[in-house]
């Protein structure tokens, strides 16, 4: 039988569904606020079973918090994800029939680019060939805003990245739909898009820039892990763990 949900796994829930998203020290310090506003028990290593509570009370109503990692910081993050539908239909409540459309050129360009990212200037061009009512160009970068905002986008300089709400809310969509455009990242086996590459014609696995940075820590000479050549990627610094709480 399911363990029932007390008030301090009520306050977390209400907290998950204002945001959306939240990494997990933001997770961590919240489930502590909870706990200690509702006189509930705080095991500060037991977050994932607190999470685990939550989950069972809302399987009939198909959500859940799913935990994933953002490609940008390598930090893992608690996203709460409906679950009745496997693709972009889920967003229909909150966006139009041709803002949707848009979006999902928008993936497609983000998806089949080399890497990950789409730039606002192809996004817009996207926007002349929508099949569904057009869009003018004022409205395709209000939507743009509005994607970035509602998190299912990042921007960085003009160019558009699929967040880590949208990653971790669309992984069934992404695996059925981009089939043969997408891989996953050889160590964490997650999708990769922010990723570096094997330069082996025969090998060519990704490892997310952060899986990098951790994986190659203290090593002499960097190997690809699949093939062992030479690794000539830059390899990045890992970063120390900062709560965002929004990605």
């Amino acid at each position: 039988m399911a363990r029932p949900m007390g008030d301090s796994h009520r306050s977390f829930l209400q907290t998950m569904m204002a945001n959306g998203i939240i990494d997990e020290p933001g997770a961590r310090t919240l489930q502590r606020h909870c706990c200690e506003t509702h006189n509930a028990h705080y095991a500060h290593d037991r977050l994932d079973e607190f999470i685990d509570v939550i989950n069972s009370q809302l399987q009939p109503m198909f959500m859940q918090i799913r935990k994933g990692m953002s490609e940008e910081d390598g930090l893992q993050y608690y996203a709460l994800v409906n679950m009745t539908e496997t693709d972009i239909t889920r967003m229909s409540s909150d966006y139009a029939d041709n803002e949707l459309e848009l979006f999902r050129k928008t993936m497609d360009l983000i998806v089949g680019s080399e890497n990950g990212m789409a730039s606002s200037t192809d996004i817009l061009n996207s926007a002349d060939s929508l099949q569904s009512k057009k869009l003018k160009k004022s409205e395709s970068e209000h939507l743009l805003s509005r994607l970035v905002l509602d998190k299912w986008l990042n921007e960085k300089r003009g160019d558009y990245t699929l967040s880590t709400r949208c990653i971790i809310e669309m992984d069934p969509y992404i695996r059925a739909m981009y089939q043969d455009q997408f891989k996953v990242c050889h160590i964490c086996h997650n999708i990769a898009f922010q990723c570096q590459m094997c330069e082996n014609p025969t090998c060519g696995i990704k490892i997310h820039n952060p899986c990098v940075a951790r994986y190659f820590k203290g090593r002499a000479e960097p190997r690809c892990p699949a093939c062992d050549d030479f690794w000539p990627h830059e390899i990045p610094e890992v970063r120390r763990p900062q709560s965002h709480h929004r990605r």
